[in-house]
């Protein structure tokens, strides 16, 4: 069984392999005209020497999968593909019998589904945008690239899977949908976002240079931990405890799995992190590790603002001010994870029932609403 505490407070599994002297920033002109990560092929035919092979600013093909150099990295694109869910799979006639009870759910408790539902259906595509139109063509190891396709696959299964909710509730679409523009709360966390994204997306940003390299990894380290391992955690408590409650049972279910594929995609951005780190390490400056101390300490001050907004009262045995603590103790376990000293001393995990909810090595879920096979096969074995 995996404990939740250990997915936090664990430092995630470092590269066995050990890594080559780090090259230069600036590739000379040689090797930047002989290959460029955004081509289709690089210019030269030589086989691929596993050495050779870099996370960024590589000089391999980035179409030759294999020598292996990264397998961590091809782990955890098998162990996300053990683990495919589609949202239909789930039944949703309980929660739609719950919603339209005019007593079925408290007024408090449909703020809060609505709330979610507002800043999740948006929050999975500003992810895979990120993915595939930034991210992906800056990073030249092809078993790393293997994973993001995957990972972008299942951010589409994620929006997919709020929109199944939104439409079995019969809820207005134009105002969840619209959510992030409308509603405070969700549009901060968002605009937070935004820059990063632009960042990695604009044709004319290369890597190469230490200004451009570090650009690179604090988006990595913004969308892993920030984005997948702290902006989503409020809205997973949340709907989880409704189904721990026997309440939106369905919906839960569906976060329950979507917890755990964002779990995994934090787990593999942080090895991301911790791998470019070791090939670069003239990027982990002390001007640059205050830098992304301030960003954490923005990200804990916007998600409890999106906390107190989506529960301005107590609800579920809930209140805002737990999720104060909550997100601290995230917080600090995603910056030891990348080997930061943590931010805020002596905070503990309020809420250590979720490490049930990331566990799913069972053949009946953990709301009880019916009986599946969550793996397409083999045994699921994820840091």
């Amino acid at each position: 069984m995996l404990n939740f505490d250990d997915e936090l407070t664990t430092p995630t599994q470092r590269p066995a392999t050990p890594q080559p002297a780090a090259q230069p920033f600036a590739a000379s002109p040689a090797v930047a005209a002989d290959f460029n990560p955004n081509s289709q092929m690089a210019s030269h035919a030589g086989r691929v020497n596993v050495v050779d092979k870099r996370i960024i600013n590589g000089t391999t093909d980035v179409n030759q999968l294999v020598p292996f150099k990264y397998k961590w990295a091809w782990e955890k694109y098998l162990a996300t593909c053990a683990n495919h869910w589609m949202p239909q799979e789930i039944n949703m006639q309980r929660d739609i019998e719950l919603w339209k009870n005019p007593n079925g759910l408290t007024e408090d408790e449909r703020r809060l589904v609505k709330r979610n539902l507002g800043f999740f259906v948006t929050a999975d595509s500003l992810a895979a945008n990120n993915i595939v139109l930034g991210t992906y063509r800056h990073i030249t190891a092809p078993e790393c690239r293997q994973f993001l396709l995957r990972q972008a696959f299942e951010e589409a299964i994620h929006t997919h899977a709020y929109q199944y909710i939104v439409e079995s509730l019969g809820l207005d679409e134009a105002e969840v949908f619209n959510a992030y523009h409308e509603v405070k709360s969700i549009r901060d966390k968002d605009e937070f976002l935004i820059p990063f994204i632009d960042a990695l997306t604009d044709p004319n940003f290369k890597t190469g240079t230490l200004e451009a390299d570090q650009r690179l990894l604090k988006s990595v380290i913004v969308f892993a931990c920030i984005m997948e391992g702290l902006f989503f955690y409020v809205g997973f408590v949340q709907i989880l405890a409704l189904g721990r409650q026997n309440k939106m049972t369905g919906a839960a279910e569906q976060y329950q799995y979507i917890l755990r594929d964002e779990s995994m995609h934090c787990n593999f951005g942080i090895d991301l992190i911790n791998t470019i780190k070791l090939e670069n390490p003239q990027l982990w400056t002390e001007p640059f590790k205050a830098e992304l101390y301030e960003l954490f300490k923005k990200a804990v001050e916007l998600e409890y603002a999106y906390a107190e907004d989506t529960m301005p009262r107590g609800v579920l045995g809930l209140n805002a001010g737990q999720f104060k603590e909550y997100l601290r103790f995230i917080a600090n376990r995603r910056l030891q994870q990348i080997g930061l000293e943590p931010l805020f001393p002596g905070v503990t995990n309020p809420f250590p029932w979720m490490s049930e909810m990331i566990d799913l090595k069972k053949e009946k879920n953990f709301f009880e609403t019916r009986v599946i096979e969550y793996q397409s096969g083999g045994a699921l074995n994820w840091d």
